[in-house]
């Protein structure tokens, strides 16, 4: 049965940084309890990824970026929702933003102003302005597997510990 450790190596973040992304690694003193596991970076997808890795859906949490616009002001944010979720973009989280057109961010963008690569986007390490939204299943869900900056590792990370990253607040995200 899958598990939210699945059948990967977990080791310590705090004495592998070299397997994360730099902005990861800078972060990691906020996260002294998070593990890293190097994977497949041709695997890092979540279907994928949980499927080969024995990781169950519910215990992988997506790293979803958007930006937020509503006159000349624009907003990046980042939101945390389980795979077997979708977040409610369009309404609750432009709402939340106060936004009057919300899209998925430019990949080629949140590469460049996150230092991490797409497929492994974080909320560990994000730029301090961006809100860091989190899923109630995720603060709640217990360990959850997250993005670790680049493609061939993933961080093993109490949920709660996200709910209490730098700018992170804990909402009702999904699509019901």
């Amino acid at each position: 049965m899958p598990t939210a450790r699945g059948n990967l190596s977990w080791q310590p973040l705090k004495d592998h940084l070299d397997l994360v992304a730099q902005p990861v690694a800078d972060a990691a003193d906020l996260v002294p309890d998070a593990q890293v596991a190097t994977i497949d970076e041709q695997l890092a997808d979540t279907a994928e990824f949980c499927a080969e890795y024995d990781v169950a859906l519910e215990s992988s949490a997506n790293c979803v970026v958007v930006t937020a616009r509503r006159g000349d002001r624009t907003t990046h944010a980042a939101l945390m929702v389980r795979g077997t979720d979708r977040a409610d973009v369009n309404k609750t989280v432009r709402k939340h933003l106060d936004a009057r057109k919300i899209t998925f961010a430019d990949q080629g963008y949140v590469e460049e102003a996150t230092g991490m690569r797409s497929g492994g986007i974080t909320p560990i390490g994000l730029p301090s302005d961006w809100p860091l939204l989190v899923d109630s299943a995720v603060a709640t869900g217990g360990l959850m597997v997250v993005g670790a900056g680049v493609r061939s590792a993933k961080v093993l990370i109490d949920g709660a510990a996200l709910a209490e990253l730098p700018g992170a607040e804990v909402l009702g995200l999904v699509v019901r």
